[in-house]
């Protein structure tokens, strides 16, 4: 076992865990018809964010390691926090298209690492949970230009 695969589940797992946060808050306090669509989408995903850090951390319990608790929580996602402006959208939407780019980034170094380390399952986990992000970021991006063009 590789200490960069253990150091990218756990980066990941805490990531996934501040998106729901993320995701859950915005979900929430968004407001106006143009939201509706995009509160309903964020609130989609918040199960499955929660189900890739339950996969993750799975997946360090059987690497005899442990995901992160709070008190090693460090946020990051500065761009997805909710906006004063509680119509604008757009800024949650570009928030969660941050979030997504780093998610990929994070899958993407998880999957080599975990082929440097043959660590197949590792690996394959972090393909899987990758082709969901690129999911989300291809939808998010749909819902920007949207946006963009009003």
């Amino acid at each position: 076992m590789s200490d960069e695969v253990v150091r990218l589940l756990q980066k990941a797992y805490q990531d996934e865990i501040e998106t729901v946060m993320n995701y859950m808050t915005n979900s929430i306090v968004l407001d106006g018809v143009r939201a509706e669509e995009i509160k309903e989408s964020l609130q989609q995903d918040i199960q499955e964010e929660l189900g890739h850090a339950e996969q993750l951390g799975n997946r360090l319990k059987q690497l005899d390691e442990h995901p992160p608790g709070s008190a090693a929580f460090e946020a990051n996602q500065l761009s997805l926090q909710p906006p004063e402006d509680t119509t604008d959208v757009l800024s949650v939407i570009e928030g969660v298209l941050d979030a997504e780019d780093d998610a990929i980034e994070t899958y993407r170094a998880l999957v080599v690492a975990a082929d440097e380390a043959d660590d197949p399952v590792t690996e394959d986990l972090a393909v899987t949970l990758l082709a969901d992000e690129e999911a989300h970021r291809t939808e998010f991006r749909g819902f920007k230009k949207e946006y963009s063009q009003e």
